[in-house]
């Protein structure tokens, strides 16, 4: 607010170097500036009161110090903070692509773990003679660490190593590998060393687990700032690849060289050059911005721990999202699994070659992949329930390929069992695969905010929960019939008994949406 009273005359200097105001400040003020006192009349009252300002302002110039004129920034200040804030920009984009390099090598080197996994089969069977159930049994207890899953999710997002939540997980699950298979390299193939083998299966699968979780993590909040399946798509890739390279590659080097430790050492080499790479890399993240200090100061570790239990446990409870997680586990765990029988009978009874099995597993892989594309382009646009449905027939109907082998009808069919085994092995474990993608974008577009980590480790935990029941059945299974190394007669029984228990989930279907469709993103009440 001015005042023009001539009691104040550097304000009169004042206002004669402002701008205009606006109209509506300025109808606003005239009454107050015509009504102001003292205000000169006469020319010769204006010229008095010019002349004492000129004698007052030169008064207070030569008495006070003189004032220096403001010097103004010299231009080349503001360029160079750009220049700053790019090149900073610049690095930052730099770590970023080296922390998509340590998930993209994760997820390749994931998918690779079929290659020695192969090999270990092969060393169960021969070194150490496992039988068929056996070895099932070695299979499925080996995939305990992978239940964990939520707990390591939890665990990533609530306590920081150094600044870091992600990448310091990702070595610490690169180094358990290493440890395992390097130690599986190294000690003998004996009946004596059986525990210590499978004490490094445990702690094989214990990183791979944490490693799978915060990539996925990773994954998760890198896509927030990007395209819309964009990232997940290039992390299926990554992982898909490996998984041929793996498969291709173990069946041939184990023809060739007969010695599975070698491939225990190659994939150490691999697990050794991942725990490099994290390690020389810097986490930058989009949510680096946050201090990690002050986020932990907030809240306790187990107040962190607590809310995100409970966050957990309210989404499942949810009746949209309770009802096809207990399908889907369910549909998984009533079914016998006979893969390490049917393994023996391959290898054993067959005298089939390990690069045969390899093949079959890239056959199966590329099974998946082909329903992946086909269910983009068409099966999303079909009901859930109808399309589940659809699926579990067909997966039931795979599994009698097993009996078409076991009882050699594809021999009288004029079809060599390497062929057989080569098209269809993998048939009914590519459609069990496939069939997990309907219920992952469902699940997607129910997830509460703040849950999509700890909903879908849980997802993918209890998914593990169900194969290792699955697979301990398939041990009752065959250990009930009498299947054993040197008789397989009785195996036509088992995969009969298989077959007719995939139907089995039919009966509960109803907890699947009914008109649910990927393309609504809606579900609609049962």
């Amino acid at each position: 607010m001015l005042c023009l009273s001539p009691c104040a005359p550097h304000l009169h200097l004042d206002h004669l170097h402002r701008p205009p105001l606006r109209p509506a400040a300025t109808a606003k003020n005239a009454r107050r500036a015509t009504v102001c006192l003292g205000a000169p009349r006469t020319p010769e009252e204006r010229r008095a009161r010019q002349r004492r300002r000129l004698a007052k302002f030169q008064d207070s110039s030569s008495a006070a110090p003189a004032l220096k004129a403001p010097v103004p920034a010299p231009a080349p200040a503001r360029p160079a903070t750009a220049t700053r804030t790019t090149a900073e920009r610049r690095g930052s984009l730099r770590e970023m692509r080296r922390v998509w390099w340590v998930c993209g090598v994760g997820y390749w080197v994931q998918g690779f773990r079929c290659f020695p996994w192969l090999a270990l089969n092969f060393h169960l069977t021969r070194g150490l003679g496992l039988s068929p159930a056996a070895l099932q049994l070695v299979q499925n207890a080996g995939n305990l660490p992978l239940v964990a899953k939520p707990l390591f999710g939890v665990l990533s997002d609530a306590v920081y190593i150094g600044r870091a939540h992600r990448l310091p997980y990702i070595s610490i699950g690169a180094l358990l590998q290493l440890i395992s298979w390097g130690t599986l390299a190294i000690i003998p193939a004996t009946g004596d060393t059986f525990p210590t083998q499978m004490a490094c299966i445990l702690v094989g699968n214990l990183g791979a687990s944490v490693t799978e979780v915060v990539s996925d993590a990773v994954v998760t909040e890198f896509s927030r700032t990007q395209k819309a399946g964009v990232l997940q798509s290039y992390a299926f890739i990554a992982l898909a690849a490996g998984s041929l390279l793996g498969n291709l590659s173990g069946g041939y080097v184990l023809l060739k060289t007969q010695e599975p430790k070698i491939m225990f050492t190659a994939f150490s080499v691999l697990l050794g050059f991942q725990l490099a790479l994290s390690l020389s890399t810097k986490e930058t993240l989009p949510s680096s911005s946050v201090n990690s200090s002050s986020h932990l100061v907030k809240n306790s570790l187990r107040a962190n721990l607590r809310k995100q239990f409970s966050n957990l446990m309210t989404a499942i409870s949810e009746e949209r999202i309770f009802y096809p997680l207990t399908w889907i586990m369910t549909s998984f765990a009533v079914v016998p699994i006979l893969s390490g029988t049917m393994f023996c009978f391959q290898t054993q009874y067959l005298k089939l070659d390990s690069s045969i099995i390899g093949l079959s597993k890239v056959v199966g892989q590329l099974m998946v992949l082909s329903l992946t594309v086909f269910y983009n382009r068409y099966l999303k646009r079909i009901p859930l329930r109808r399309l589940v449905t659809g699926v579990q027939i067909l997966y039931s109907l795979a599994i009698l390929s097993d009996l078409v082998l076991v009882k050699q009808i594809n021999l009288m069919l004029g079809i060599p069992n390497e062929i057989h085994v080569l098209c269809f092995s993998a048939l009914a474990e590519a459609i069990a695969q496939f069939k997990v993608l309907p219920f992952s974008v469902l699940l997607s577009s129910l997830c509460p905010p703040g849950c999509e980590g700890s909903l879908f480790a849980a997802f993918t935990s209890g998914l593990v929960f169900s194969a290792i029941l699955s697979g301990v059945f398939g041990v009752g299974l065959s250990t009930l019939i009498g299947v054993s190394l040197s008789d397989y007669s009785s195996l036509p029984l088992g995969i009969l008994l298989q077959s007719l228990a995939a139907l089995l989930p039919l009966g509960w279907i109803s907890f699947v949406p009914e008109k649910w469709t990927a393309d609504e993103k809606v579900v609609l009440q049962r």
